[in-house]
Formats: C-alpha cells, structure tokens, sequence
C-alpha cells in the first residue's frame, strides 16, 4: 500500500490535506504494523508502532491477567465467606474495579487501530468509577453503624478549619444529618452524570465531534471534560469530607490504605489520561494518522498510552486491593458458624447479591427525597436468635431484619 498525496485525505476538522511529493511507504513495505504520524513541525513519516506491536500487548495482557487472578481469587475468597452480606457487598463491588478497569483497557488497546473502538470501551470503565466511590462511601456508613450511629457520634462537633483539608469555606459550621445527606448525595450525583456523559461521547463520537485531546469549542471533547472534572471532583471532595470527619471512628477498619488505593485508581487515572492527552495536542506525544494501515482520529495515540499504563497500574492496585480489603475477619467469622449451605450455593447467591443494584436505587431515592429531613436510615443489622442451648440455630446467619427508621433532627437541621 503507498499513501500518496491523492489517497491520504484526513478529517478537516482536525487536520490540512496533505500534499506529498513521493509515497510514504515503498511497495514491498509490510503495512500491518506501520504507523503514520504527523510530528509538531508538520511532518509526516512512517514508524512502527509500539502499541501496536506483539512485545506491547504481551507485557500489559501479563500485568492484566495477573491483576485478574489476584482480584478474582480475592472475590471467590469473601464468597466463600459471605458472613457479613452488608459490608461484603460493597467490598466485591469496589474488587471488581480491578478486571473492569483492567481487561477494558486491554481490549481498548487490542482494537486501538479500529476507528476508536476505544471510547466505547473505556465509557464501560468510565461508569463503573462512579459506582466504586458511592460503594467505598456506603460501606464507610457500614463501619459505623449506618446515618443514625454516626450521627450519634459527630452531631453538634465543629467543623475544623483547614484550607489543607479543603474545609475553609465551612468555617462555623457544626456536623449534622445534613452533612451526611451531601456526602451521600454529591456521590450519588456522580454515578447519574457519569453515564450521560458516556452515552453523549459515544453519540458525538458517531457523528465526529468528539476527539480527545481536541480542546476546540466546536467540539465536545472540552465540555465533557470540564462538566466530568466537576462531577468527579464534588464526589471525592464529599468523600475526602466524610473520611475527615469520621477518620477517629473509622481508624480500627485501617482506611487510609482503602481511600488512597481507591482516590489513587479513580482520580489520578482521570488526569493521566488528560496530560497524556494534553502532550499529545502539543506534539511531545506524535499525532498518528494512520494505524496499521487504518486511519485513526486524533488523541488515538494518546488513549493508547492511557489503557497501556493502566494495565500495568491494574497489576499494583490489585495487590493493594487484596491488603486493604482482607478476608481474615470474614473467614473467622465463618468458622464459628456451622456451613449447612452447599458452597456452590452460597457463592451464586452472594454473588447474586452482590450485582444487584437495588440497594444503590433505593438509596438515591432515600436521599434525593424531600421526606430526608424527617429521618435517618440505619444500618440494616443481621439478627440471629440463639436456641435454648445457645447454639446458632440453622440457616440463622440468614436470618435479618432492617431497623426502623429513627427520628433523629428537625426540618431545619441542614449542612
């Protein structure tokens, strides 16, 4: 295949037509791994690619299916030891960051050549973020008891005043269930903006309006990111905000390892992949015109180079993961209860639980309810009656029950 001036015609929006004196590749040139690239100064010449070589999908299909096994014999490890549904839930859901972010970038990187297949992909991983910070910040409230334990704790206290910890703006301002109702509500808000985002970039995408990296203002690349920074930004802060005010209470459950790892996944990949693309508009990183033998759009290159780290991260955040998460206290747990449940079972069924987002629905609709301001919600609690011998009774650990919901402020006990 030669690419001359009268077949190398690029997308007006992004680039010029090109005009060559002679062709970029010779006619015996093996086109299956050859790049085109357009470097800053204008020119255009024939490269391999890198992440589009065979070493390259190698060394990130290692790190993806080691941080795959790591994850997921972690996973099979809490089901197999479901003993505490309320908290185990969230902690799979927030595991499951790893083979979504993980596998998702691979398959992004596998397909880099295919017309942007990628921002399909990585709007999947995109959504399931903001479903781990609601998740990570639910099970926070499971730690402590639920709104109404907590409130119990921290209602009335100051708020500290730190512009390091952001807190400033709330100088003389006390904690009350309305604090707790915007740490909920600015997460929640994240997991409904994050997938109108993604279905409007997929949309702008079939029509060519959406590039990364593309900050033009006709396009849609700068004002998905500016309303998508937003978003990301209010829920972590509302996270950063509920770990600083509980950090006392939640110190025996060891969270700094938790929160990091978490912020680390979600917020620093968030601006990797903006630098990158970034670097890429300013040509440190070269624009690639045609990928073997494919024409691509702009910030292909850039997106690459974003999934191709991210596999790699994938590997050490699965470690962290299996640190900050242990199954020790559940396995324990487990062993004090007699198993009358087949363990087949019982893996299907927790893991049934465990995927059903019902609890996140009902959650939304709790706190985006006018009827908030007339109670808390507590912690649904596992009651298990002992028989007359003071056995657990079988198929107690079942056994559950949701406490009422509790009177706790007045309509004007807002934050």
């Amino acid at each position: 295949m030669n690419v001359t001036s009268g077949d190398m015609e690029l997308p007006a929006d992004n680039f010029s037509i090109l005009h060559l004196d002679s062709p970029i590749l010779s006619d015996k040139a093996d086109i299956s791994n050859v790049t085109i690239i357009q470097t800053s100064n204008g020119t255009i010449i024939e490269d391999y690619f890198f992440l589009n070589t065979v070493a390259a999908r190698t060394i990130s299909g290692i790190f993806v299916w080691s941080a795959l096994f790591i994850t997921c014999h972690q996973i099979y490890t809490h089901l197999r030891s479901y003993t505490v549904p309320n908290e185990q839930r969230y902690i799979i859901r927030i595991l499951f960051i790893v083979p979504v972010y993980a596998f998702d970038s691979w398959l992004s990187l596998l397909f880099i050549s295919n017309n942007q297949y990628y921002v399909y992909f990585d709007s999947i991983r995109d959504c399931y973020e903001a479903f781990v910070i609601y998740n990570f910040l639910s099970l926070s409230f499971e730690y402590l008891g639920g709104e109404s334990a907590i409130m119990s704790e921290i209602r009335g206290k100051p708020i500290q005043s730190s512009c390091m910890y952001g807190t400033c703006c709330l100088v003389g301002m006390s904690y009350s269930i309305g604090f707790l109702r915007f740490c909920k509500q600015a997460t929640l808000q994240f997991c409904v903006v994050k997938p109108i985002m993604a279905v409007i970039t997929i949309i702008l995408q079939a029509f060519g309006k959406y590039h990364d990296g593309d900050f033009n203002v006709n396009g849609g690349y700068l004002y998905i990111t500016i309303v998508y920074n937003i978003s990301v930004s209010l829920s972590l802060y509302a996270l950063f905000l509920f770990f600083f005010a509980t950090s006392d209470l939640l110190r025996p459950y060891e969270p700094v390892l938790k929160f990091l790892t978490i912020k680390s996944v979600i917020f620093l990949s968030f601006w990797q992949g903006m630098v990158l693309a970034i670097l890429e508009k300013c040509g440190v990183i070269p624009n690639a015109l045609f990928i073997a033998g494919s024409q691509v759009g702009a910030g292909t290159v850039a997106a690459g180079w974003q999934n191709f780290i991210i596999c790699i991260e994938m590997f050490f955040a699965a470690v962290a993961l299996r640190y900050a998460f242990t199954c020790d206290v559940y396995q324990e747990k487990k062993n004090e209860v007699p198993e009358n449940i087949p363990p087949m079972h019982s893996i299907s069924s927790g893991l049934k639980e465990t995927i059903n987002p019902g609890d996140m629905v009902q959650d939304a609709i709790h706190n985006f309810s006018p009827a908030y301001q007339q109670y808390t919600m507590q912690s649904t609690q596992e009651v298990v009656q002992p028989c007359p011998n003071g056995k657990v009774p079988t198929g107690g650990i079942k056994t559950a029950r949701k406490s009422d919901k509790i009177m706790l402020i007045t309509s004007d006990d807002e934050f």
